[in-house]
């Protein structure tokens, strides 16, 4: 494949990716990251980004995949909620990201606090069980941004 298609290539994985690191339906993480890896067989700037960047890159990413997953979870139960509350964010995400950034922002709050109605609980444990969806969510975003970054940072570099 000529180079400037291998280049294009890499880049639309690139910003997909970072759009990914948001919308709740791209694997933004490792979107990102395979844009680096095709970077690093392009012949002109292959050797301006080392094998162990790419490996280490890689490693933290399915952390980071696993990570995202397992949070909002997480924090849904540390905070006492169920399965009905982890639902409810889930929804609210998805229909959040219609609803632009304040969307993807406060939608798994709003649905995680539906879902903890809907499973029967009182205002204050479903706010409280809310809560910890959406920190859990915040913590996951934060760390597929950082890592995105980073990504971007290595194939910025590797360009120029």
């Amino acid at each position: 494949m000529p180079e400037p298609l291998l280049i294009a290539l890499a880049v639309i994985c690139l910003i997909v990716g970072a759009v990914g690191t948001v919308a709740p339906v791209l694997p933004g993480v490792p979107l990102s990251w395979a844009g680096l890896l095709i970077l690093k067989f392009v012949p002109s700037v292959k050797d301006n980004v080392s094998w162990v960047v790419i490996v280490l890159l890689g490693i933290v990413t399915i952390g980071v995949t696993i990570l995202d997953n397992i949070l909002p979870m997480w924090g849904t139960k540390k905070m006492g909620g169920n399965k009905k509350v982890v639902w409810g964010a889930t929804i609210g995400l998805l229909i959040g990201f219609f609803l632009g950034p304040w969307g993807i922002i406060f939608g798994p709050f709003a649905g995680a606090l539906v879902g903890g109605l809907i499973g029967g609980n009182k205002m204050k444990p479903a706010l409280k069980h809310a809560s910890g969806a959406f920190l859990g969510y915040i913590a996951g975003l934060v760390i597929k941004l950082i890592t995105v970054g980073l990504i971007v940072f290595f194939f910025v570099m590797a360009l120029i």
